[in-house]
């Protein structure tokens, strides 16, 4: 059975002829249900095109994306929304708010659009942990940076969706309330069984993940089964490196299916 999330040999080529450019170089991997997984690699390295392509923001030149089982191949843009609106929350570094609505208002707008039923309970609690119950009725122009990002976030998580994309998520953030989003994140991966797909440049923040998948030059070169800080930064020095063949006791599995 596929994982929720599934790339079979994916390429993304940018521009034609010898100017060509491969963001991603024929990535099969999927990531499976209830996992937390933070991707990294160099700068350039096709981490945001992974994250694109699999959220299906961006279509692949060839190969084929899954989301919860369906694939992207082929679908308009039309029954390409409807899949994203009923599967998929995203936590993007543009945050996207309505400058209209308030927070609560903007957290529970996704769940409007698609004609569903806030859970008004949980709505609550989400916005309470990212920091902002005291800011329900503000509108985001009230707001600074990091807390129009906790809004963002608090938006992806209300509606439970079975799978979450954030790029950068707690780029904006100070380290306290970074930490609170971080083990958010786990929790809806642990308990709520969310699985959560997140690029980011930070080792602390990898460390929170399942599991860390780095890329190189548009393809994954290893993988941290139990990622720490400090494995992560050193395994981040290590690719940066002329040498980028994987360190002694990494995984190398860039067509794993977990």
């Amino acid at each position: 059975m596929n994982a929720p999330v599934q790339l079979t040999d994916v390429r993304k080529v940018y521009g034609t002829g010898p100017g060509a450019v491969d963001a991603l170089a024929g990535v099969t991997y999927g990531f499976a249900a209830g996992t937390f997984t933070a991707v990294m690699g160099p700068s350039g390295s096709g981490k945001s095109t992974l994250l694109h392509c699999a959220a299906g923001l961006d279509t692949p030149t060839s190969g084929d994306v899954q989301l919860a089982g369906t694939s992207l191949r082929g679908l308009d843009e039309t029954a390409l929304t409807e899949l994203r609106r009923e599967q998929v929350s995203f936590v993007f570094q543009s945050f996207n708010l309505m400058p209209a609505l308030t927070v609560r208002q903007n957290v529970v707008l996704p769940l409007t659009l698609a004609g569903k039923s806030p859970d008004d309970r949980w709505v609550t609690e989400v916005i309470q942990r990212v920091g902002l119950g005291e800011r329900t009725k503000h509108r985001p122009s009230e707001l600074s940076g990091g807390q129009q990002q906790r809004v963002a976030i608090a938006r992806a998580l209300a509606g439970r969706a079975a799978i979450t994309f954030a790029d950068e998520p707690t780029g904006a953030l100070d380290t306290t309330t970074a930490l609170e989003v971080l083990t958010l994140l786990q929790a809806q991966s642990r308990e709520a069984g969310q699985t959560i797909v997140m690029v980011t440049h930070d080792p602390v923040a990898a460390a929170h993940a399942d599991r860390v998948v780095f890329l190189v030059d548009g393809q994954i070169v290893s993988e941290d089964d139990s990622p720490t800080a400090a494995s992560v930064a050193g395994q981040l020095a290590h690719l940066s490196t002329p040498d980028r063949s994987p360190s002694v006791g990494w995984s190398t599995a860039p067509h794993r299916l977990i």
